[in-house]
């Protein structure tokens, strides 16, 4: 097998290939350089995402584009194991794991895609999937139908909880994918998308939908949070969000006294918060 590539060289063997017009023969390079790729992610070496000593969340495009390689290279084939049957590109197949690494994965018919760090301690429970070029952190649970997208960063210690849906930003390349900072409890059918970012601590109540028009009402500081064209939508650290509902104002909306979905911080975390979020060591 082929030396992995450096970081400089991955990145800028990644750029020239994603230059090629479309309809271009493969490179005969590009298996080693999509594995290089797909390695490094598993190994947590390099991130779609990275956070800045500025606390800035930041895309790493080029390791979006290589992505984007792997299935522009890949080759539809069986990829099945008893007793599931899986027709997907060959670049990248499910990931395989041992008892060495530490993760937990539930029987029950869960995926997690090659190009994904997980991290010792993550417990599976089925079924879910996670996304090429998600990482997760140390101690994160996901729980049965969640769902961690794309390029999706997930810290240590978070629950996400069953049906939550962690969107997966591939395209445009410079967009910020979704965070989930670490200690985040992210309630049951849970929708976080379109490059949002979960500061840490937070607790994202059971059926709040966050996306970057999404605006966010703090009861407590009294302000108003809502993403834009140049930047996502955050949650505060320690924000406590809950659903709410805002009455259409004026017109026929109105007169049918009609409301429109508005998270709303009731408080800031605190002991009790931290009580009643708690999970169970032993379920781990």
């Amino acid at each position: 097998m082929a030396a992995a590539l450096s970081r400089e060289a991955l990145a800028a063997r990644i750029g020239e290939m994603a230059q090629l017009p479309g309809g271009s023969p493969t490179p005969a390079d590009a298996s080693q350089v999509i594995e290089s790729l797909l390695t490094a992610l598993e190994a947590g070496t390099i991130r779609a995402a990275e956070c800045g000593a500025d606390g800035a969340w930041r895309a790493v495009s080029w390791v979006k584009q290589g992505i984007l390689l792997a299935f522009r290279f890949g080759t539809m084939t069986d990829l099945s194991g008893a007793p599931f049957s899986f027709i997907d590109k060959h670049t990248i197949p499910p990931r395989q794991f041992d008892v060495a690494q530490g993760v937990r994965i539930v029987p029950g018919g869960s995926t997690i895609r090659r190009g994904t760090f997980v991290a010792r301690s993550v417990v599976c429970m089925p079924p879910m999937f996670v996304n090429v070029g998600a990482y997760i952190g140390e101690g994160t649970m996901v729980d049965s139908h969640a769902l961690v997208g794309s390029c999706a960063q997930v810290g240590q210690r978070v629950h996400l909880s069953a049906a939550a849906q962690i969107g997966g930003v591939l395209e445009p390349i410079g967009a910020n994918p979704v965070v989930i900072e670490d200690d985040v409890v992210v309630g049951g059918n849970c929708g976080v998308y379109e490059g949002t970012i979960v500061r840490e601590r937070a607790v994202i109540g059971a059926g709040v939908v966050l996306t970057r028009g999404t605006p966010v009402f703090d009861l407590v500081k009294e302000t108003t949070y809502r993403g834009s064209a140049d930047a996502p939508l955050e949650i505060p650290a320690n924000a406590v969000v809950v659903p709410g509902a805002r009455a259409v104002s004026s017109g026929w909306g109105a007169e049918q006294r009609l409301s429109l979905q508005a998270p709303v911080i009731v408080k800031y975390r605190d002991a009790k918060t931290d009580l009643s979020t708690a999970l169970e060591s032993w379920l781990r």
